[in-house]
């Protein structure tokens, strides 16, 4: 009888929290005020409380792991020594952007923008010409790579680092306009054109004029019978789309989750799958490759009759066996764009909690009395880095470019003025430092501020670059036939739980 007892009082009590629970849903934790309501003003809150996962991506839960490199560093140039760091949960997409997926976005830009900004088009267009090599023949990919249906799976090459920035935010306003198509807030709008195209931002700021046709009930309005746009409160939109920071894309190639059981990591991983072996040990395709690259002197593919790969350039993005997130080609096919600015120096002066170099903190341009300043002729809102004098009561930042931050020590730099001048040119400091190389002096190195980290090895690769610790660099405006991108997205609220 005792413990009927206690259960049923433990009932009561867990009856009691979630009628609390509710009660705060709809109440004012603090003034007792009720949520949604006209009569008292309207303050609203949505009942959405969960991030919406946006198409071809898939969750990571964040943690803790060992980021940088797991094998000998075969040209001793150790860049990437091994750090403890915490990642926090994200999104990130589970194959590499396809030439298809790029083609849409190509289609798109030459629909709205075509006819008055034919540059914007032309800036977007892969540089299809890396194919080119001048000991081998590979001038038809020049023509077919990127515009035959036979290549609509295989992932984009030649694009930059800015083209692939370019690309998600572009993907961030289609996803975010079908968002409110199908929540009733506007119809398709199949003829936008230059600045009157759908972009989240400008709609957020309530200049976006285009096919809107309804909006949310206004309850701070009398009797609640007024209209107004959605809000990033309202819980409908998405987060930007992104490239990865090289921390994360690190994080998800390695993929732990598939070798840790309490905290407990149970096998160490060279490769973004189990183990140290490049090849499988599943019975029915047993001794195949897992990736496609590069395995020595003239082999991309094996011999005929039994390829190991099956692929002497890239391979369709779904291809080969996904690491334990689900993620395809994390290794080899091709590499991948990451966020960050490149530094041989980074795992000194990283931050061990969502760790990135680049930081360049904007704004939004306001006008004169304070509102959001009028979007450009392509339709988005204009930004501005923050001024110093924005930045001179902060402690965690006293300048809007953060990419040269703790870069070094002061007393490596050719002059001792590195460190000196908050508001000066801080990439001629860099320059300084570094040495770097231009058209009119040689230098010592190719490494500045447009020099961009890209990881994961690619079809053209040998064995070593398939580790997902190993990172290479190249400058934001050049593109390769061995380099592609995922894009990624931040995962906004509690972290996932099991």
């Amino acid at each position: 009888m005792h413990r009927k007892s206690v259960l049923k009082t433990l009932g009561c009590f867990v009856l009691a929290g979630i009628l609390c629970v509710s009660c705060a849903k709809k109440t004012s934790r603090t003034t007792g005020w009720a949520y949604n309501d006209p009569d008292n003003g309207g303050f609203e809150v949505s009942e959405i409380n969960e991030q919406q996962i946006g198409p071809g991506l898939i969750a990571i839960e964040g943690g803790t792991f060992v980021m940088g490199a797991t094998i000998d560093n075969v040209t001793y140039s150790w860049d990437n020594a091994p750090r403890k760091v915490t990642i926090p949960s994200f999104l990130i997409d589970r194959t590499e952007v396809s030439n298809v997926d790029y083609r849409e976005y190509v289609y798109w830009l030459n629909r709205v923008y075509g006819q008055n900004y034919p540059m914007v088009v032309h800036n977007a267009m892969p540089d299809t010409l890396v194919w080119r090599g001048r000991l081998t023949y590979n001038e038809p990919m020049v023509e077919v790579y990127f515009r035959h249906p036979s290549y609509d799976d295989y992932p984009i090459v030649g694009v930059t680092w800015v083209q692939a920035n370019d690309y998600c935010a572009w993907r961030t306003d289609r996803v975010n306009e079908l968002m409110l198509v199908e929540a009733g807030v506007l119809d398709w709008d199949p003829n936008q054109q230059d600045e009157e195209n759908f972009n989240t931002d400008a709609y957020l700021a309530g200049q976006y004029t285009g096919n809107v046709k309804n909006g949310k009930r206004d309850l701070s309005k009398a009797n609640g019978e007024g209209i107004r746009n959605v809000r990033m409160e309202d819980g409908i939109l998405l987060p930007s789309y992104r490239l990865p920071t090289e921390a994360e894309w690190e994080y998800a190639a390695v993929g732990l989750v598939g070798t840790t059981e309490n905290e407990i990591i149970t096998e160490r991983k060279v490769y973004p799958w189990t183990g140290d072996r490049l090849r499988t040990d599943n019975k029915r395709y047993f001794g195949s490759f897992m990736a496609n690259f590069k395995r020595g002197p003239g082999d991309y593919m094996g011999v005929a009759g039994s390829l190991n790969d099956g692929a002497a350039l890239p391979a369709p993005v779904g291809s080969y066996w996904p690491n334990d997130y689900g993620l395809y080609n994390m290794a080899g096919n091709v590499s991948e764009w990451c966020a960050d600015v490149y530094r041989p120096l980074t795992f000194d002066d990283v931050a061990d909690y969502s760790p990135y170099r680049g930081n360049i903190f904007t704004q939004k341009v306001l006008d004169e009395d304070g509102f959001v300043a009028q979007k450009d002729s392509l339709g988005r809102i204009r930004r501005e880095p923050i001024s110093a004098e924005e930045a001179a009561k902060r402690h965690n930042y006293r300048t809007s470019f953060n990419s040269n931050y703790a870069d070094g020590d002061y007393m490596s730099a050719i002059r001792n003025k590195w460190t000196e001048g908050e508001g000066g040119d801080q990439s001629v400091f860099t320059q300084e430092m570094y040495d770097y190389a231009t058209n009119d002096r040689p230098g010592t190195t190719l490494i500045n501020d447009e020099s961009r980290v890209y990881k994961g090895g690619a079809w053209s690769d040998g064995p070593y670059w398939l580790s997902p610790g190993n990172r290479r660099y190249l400058n934001q405006n050049q593109g390769s036939a061995s380099i592609g991108f995922r894009c990624a997205m931040n995962k906004v609220g509690a972290s996932f739980t099991k």
